[in-house]
């Protein structure tokens, strides 16, 4: 099927990076002569027919900012058959030959179905600060993610060594504890709880009367937010070492802001991938980076739970403390 007009759309969490792959994807398409439509709030935005032409200056000065301008949603009706072939009669009825979605595994089911069942060119970005996609080393955000959550504990550690309390700080990261890990060994944390790994609140008390009785006047505990509530985690640690312990929830503060360089490059490099992948006639595949290449895996790949090796970041941060 020639490919002469795609669709661009952002769906679930949003993520600094996503503007540069929509950027991306807008002015790569038109340089290649196709035209662009832009698909407001994912697959609800779809359903709703909330689509709308993308010309290159619908995009100008959008690569410095966090969030999408296409909006961001979850659609529950896009579950059914009802609401995938109202978002496929849509598509038809915009002259839309291929679609690119840029989000994480919901997204990309979402796409998969759209390639498998309705016959609809598809390919995805991974675009999810949690960097929980196979088949890329990095998701767009991720990046930024991490060093938001750096730049907010580092403030945090003035207060703590000033005041000479424990803070135990929640990061985002439900079912993935890469977040956590990567601003626990960058922020010079004393230890990290993931839900990858079980963790021994008994013997991180231990530790912490232990350096107390050293001089050790601070202490950090970063928490990945699906492990264990971070208010639960502090009121056991006073309670069993009756030493004062703040929390501090990070919340959705790590999902906004500018995008780092990174992110903004890696969205601009998997949005042309995107766009060349449905010229080629390709569907059904995910884009990533591993070892700064571009890696093309399907959709199934993609959305496969990711294993991670996380001893060796865990053990490291332990060592460092």
């Amino acid at each position: 099927m020639s490919i002469k007009r795609i669709g661009v759309l952002t769906s679930g969490g949003d993520g600094p990076g996503m503007n540069a792959a929509i950027r991306a994807v807008v002015r790569y398409a038109w340089h290649m002569k196709l035209e662009v439509m832009g698909i407001y709030r994912g697959y609800a935005g779809l359903i709703n027919g909330e689509i709308a032409l993308l010309d290159r200056r619908s995009v100008s000065n959008i690569i410095n900012r966090g969030g999408t301008i296409l909006k961001t949603a979850r659609s529950e009706e896009f579950k059914t058959v009802k609401g995938q072939k109202r978002a496929v009669e849509l598509l038809k009825t915009h002259g839309i030959d291929g679609l690119v979605v840029i989000g994480g595994d919901g997204t990309y089911h979402g796409g998969r179905v759209l390639s498998q069942k309705w016959n609809i060119p598809c390919i995805g970005l991974p675009g999810t600060i949690d960097n929980d996609i196979n088949g890329t080393d990095s998701t767009i955000g991720y990046d930024t993610a991490i060093n938001t959550a750096i730049d907010a504990i580092d403030k945090i550690r003035d207060t703590a060594t000033s005041m000479e309390r424990i803070f135990v700080v929640e990061v985002m990261g439900r079912a993935s504890g890469s977040i956590a890990l990567q601003v626990a060994l960058g922020s010079g944390a004393e230890d990290v709880i993931i839900p990858e790994r079980k963790y021994d609140i008994a013997g991180m008390c231990h530790d912490i009367v232990e350096g107390n009785l050293r001089g050790k006047v601070s202490w950090i505990i970063v928490v990945a937010e699906g492990k264990a509530k971070a208010g639960d985690i502090a009121k056991q640690i006073t309670d069993l070492t009756s030493l004062e312990t703040r929390v501090a929830v990070l919340g959705h503060v790590q999902r906004g802001g500018n995008p780092t360089v990174r992110d903004r490059n890696l969205g601009a490099r998997l949005g042309q991938k995107a766009v060349e992948l449905l010229l080629e006639g390709k569907s059904g595949k995910a884009v990533g980076v591993i070892s700064d290449k571009i890696n093309v895996v399907d959709f199934e790949e993609a959305i496969k739970k990711r294993k991670v090796n996380t001893n060796d970041l865990y053990n490291l941060v332990r060592i460092l403390t």
